[in-house]
């Protein structure tokens, strides 16, 4: 049994930070305290007055995700492997079927493309379509396969959108399975009927994006699943929350005693829409992704959202397209691929804005990286905690290290980063994933296919709960 004491550091929990050592057992935290002595033939590494804390679980990625008539630029390898220089040592991708494709099969396929990971990973399932296999594959999934959560984009019509009737049967079928439905929400109609008139004024570049997806459309989306959500009884998690008018409807409902979840990405909390408005086309489609960035007043609701605890995750919705690909809508804003990178810079970024700025303690950095993710998605206290029996998905933290985001360094395979330039303070200096350094001091050592799939908890006791009392 493989054993290594990290020693001399700082321990920072979701609840508490503490001085102690920390020693690895099997992959699994086996012991933390003041003073732990080194077992024979154990490793030790020397933190030095830095901070240990649980590694971060991105709750949005799409590794390898097919979409727009292209494939992302990073696959589960790759996009695994850069989040583990960044201290991400957890993922939960999504599995999107094809309308029409069983829901069984597209989850057999994504688990083949992540056999190759190199950190651990889950998946939520979207829910495009519907019928009885549906119901019965949600079931399935749920209870054989430990997926606890599933997916509805309320946007890209005449693709994988949902319409309300496919909501209301799926969100009660999670209800039934104890399941948590998430939603994309943007108004999908009015984003269809606006990119047709945009284009029809011939206005088609990259500034066409953000005017075609106005944040009105993600807080009627928003407000229209929370209500879905409020007559049915079930809890939901809204992604991506880029907007002041749908955090209004997730703290309005919050504030009514509804239990709804927020995520909210480091880029909407750090970029506004300007860049769409850039005359170079490289770099304004290189900002493309749908919700867009939005005006700088709404940064500044997210940031008091996060703080307030009406957004409980920061993520990334990880989904790398290089230049090559972005320029399939050159002449037709339509057809940019809608993704941005993120997965090896969250973590320093939230350091340095949240906790460097002191909107957030070190505490609070661990809940919305890590432990509120593990909780919300059936992971915790395996995931997201430094209780001893948790996996030893640990990262050693330098909160006085700089270094600078660029393209030319990151390790995410994409020729373009949003983050480009900015000098952060908190660096990851070690990442353990499962017990093994994958990441020390700029080498990266990430094992090809070293991830482990992550069956996850569902929640039925509060969802049985709730239903009696819809009832």
């Amino acid at each position: 049994m493989s054993s290594t004491l990290i020693r001399g550091g700082t321990v920072v929990d979701a609840d508490t930070q503490w001085r102690a050592d920390v020693l690895i057992a099997d992959g699994k935290i086996a012991a933390v305290g003041d003073g732990l002595e080194a077992p024979a033939g154990a490793a030790v590494v020397d933190a030095g007055g830095r901070l240990v804390m649980p590694g971060g679980i991105d709750p949005h990625t799409h590794m390898q995700l097919p979409f727009m008539g292209t494939v992302a630029s990073d696959d589960f390898y790759t996009g695994t492997a850069a989040g583990l220089a960044g201290g991400t040592t957890s993922i939960i991708d999504f599995v999107i079927p094809d309308p029409q494709q069983p829901l069984m099969e597209a989850f057999q396929t994504w688990r083949g493309w992540a056999e190759k990971a190199s950190a651990d990973y889950g998946f939520h399932v979207a829910i495009t379509w519907w019928d009885e296999s549906v119901y019965r594959d949600m079931g399935t999934l749920a209870q054989e396969h430990g997926v606890s959560s599933f997916k509805h984009f309320m946007a890209y019509k005449n693709a994988i959108m949902c319409d309300d009737e496919v909501l209301v049967s799926s969100f009660s079928r999670c209800l039934e399975l104890g399941a948590l439905p998430t939603v994309h929400a943007e108004n999908g109609e009015l984003v269809f009927r606006l990119q047709k008139q945009l284009v029809e004024q011939g206005i088609t570049g990259p500034e066409g994006h953000p005017l075609s997806r106005p944040p009105a459309v993600e807080g009627e989306a928003a407000n229209r699943a929370i209500r879905i959500a409020e007559v049915l009884g079930t809890s939901l998690y809204v992604v991506h929350v880029s907007a002041e008018d749908a955090l209004e409807a997730i703290a309005r409902a919050r504030g009514e005693g509804q239990r709804v979840f927020g995520e909210v990405l480091a880029g909407h909390l750090l970029i506004d829409d300007s860049v769409y408005r850039n005359p170079d086309f490289t770099f304004a489609a290189g900002h493309v992704m749908s919700p867009p960035f939005r005006p700088k007043h709404h940064q500044d609701a997210l940031w008091a959202g996060l703080q307030a605890g009406h957004l409980h995750t920061t993520a990334t919705d990880h989904c790398c397209f290089c230049a090559p690909q972005k320029a399939a809508g050159k002449d037709n804003f339509t057809l940019i691929p809608n993704g941005c990178a993120g997965i090896e810079d969250r973590m320093s970024l939230l350091w340095h804005y949240g906790v460097g700025s002191g909107r957030l303690t070190p505490s609070e950095f661990v809940r919305v990286t890590s432990a509120n993710a593990a909780q919300i998605f059936g992971l915790y206290p395996r995931k997201g905690s430094m209780r001893v029996g948790a996996d030893a998905d640990l990262v050693i933290w330098d909160a006085q290290a700089s270094r600078t985001i660029s393209a030319a360094t990151h390790h995410q395979n994409i020729d373009f980063n949003v983050f480009e330039g900015r000098t952060v303070t908190g660096v990851a200096t070690h990442t353990f994933t499962r017990g093994q350094l994958a990441w020390v001091d700029g080498d990266l050592r990430a094992e090809r296919g070293a991830g482990r799939y992550l069956h996850r908890n569902t929640h039925a006791p509060y969802f049985e709960a709730n239903a009696r009392r819809h009832a």
